[in-house]
């Protein structure tokens, strides 16, 4: 069992209702072309399509989690007590964070149906990124619970 403390932040980034609701109409329109050969076959096919479909946005979907002592966005992890100065970015700066303000060195866990953000600095001196810049419709909890790691790591 995980103790409220261990997880500080747990967030799944899930394709937005566009996506879905093109994962439907793409499985609609692969049943319509295949009518022609047979209704079952395309009901068949608009099924196994949206099955597939689903499952690619499930599997896709990475998890951003702050729990003892680190920041996980997606596959890669950080100890909080290398991130230094955070920022909480709304829909606006966000977009501005995405454009000629990114450094290509940067990691970046991003989804471009979540609108807001928090850009972390990494102060490891041996890492080559020098901040991650992670999606997450929960930005001021994000923030908030970076900071408590960080406080709790210090003690």
């Amino acid at each position: 069992m995980v103790s409220r403390d261990e997880h500080r932040f747990h967030e799944r980034l899930w394709p937005g209702a566009g996506l879905w609701a093109a994962t439907v109409v793409f499985a609609v329109c692969v049943g319509v072309a295949v009518l022609p050969a047979s209704p079952l076959v395309a009901l068949l096919a608009a099924v196994v399509v949206l099955a597939v479909g689903v499952l690619l946005g499930l599997l896709t979907a990475p998890v951003v989690t702050v729990s003892e002592g680190t920041l996980r966005a997606g596959r890669a992890r950080i100890p909080v007590h290398l991130l230094g100065e955070l920022e909480v970015l709304d829909a606006v700066g966000t977009r501005a964070a995405l454009g000629p303000d990114l450094d290509a060195r940067a990691y970046v866990c991003l989804r471009g149906w979540i609108r807001t953000a928090v850009k972390v600095e990494v102060v490891d001196p041996r890492d080559p990124a020098p901040y991650w810049f992670v999606s997450t419709r929960r930005a001021d909890e994000l923030a908030a619970a970076l900071v408590a790691a960080r406080a709790s790591t210090a003690d």
